[in-house]
């Protein structure tokens, strides 16, 4: 599985694949410009989430309550 995911990020750009030719074989991956630019923006989601947490933390049951989730 893990192989099958680093090729697709290979395939999309996101890093780069180099294979080095001793026994046991050696594999090297690098992440691309545009990999690097994605891992910016998803920092800055993360810490945003993480600045966050409570506030959502407390909407879901208020919303909750005043949808009246689970009376379906």
């Amino acid at each position: 599985m893990l192989t099958l995911t680093l090729r697709n990020l290979e395939r999309d750009g996101l890093l780069h694949r180099k294979v080095y030719p001793t026994v046991p074989p050696r594999v090297e991956y690098t992440a691309t410009p545009m990999a690097l630019e994605l891992y910016e923006s998803l920092v800055a989601l993360t810490d945003w989430a993480e600045r966050h947490r409570l506030a959502i933390s407390a909407a879901r049951p208020a919303y909750d309550r005043e949808h009246g989730a689970g009376d379906d």
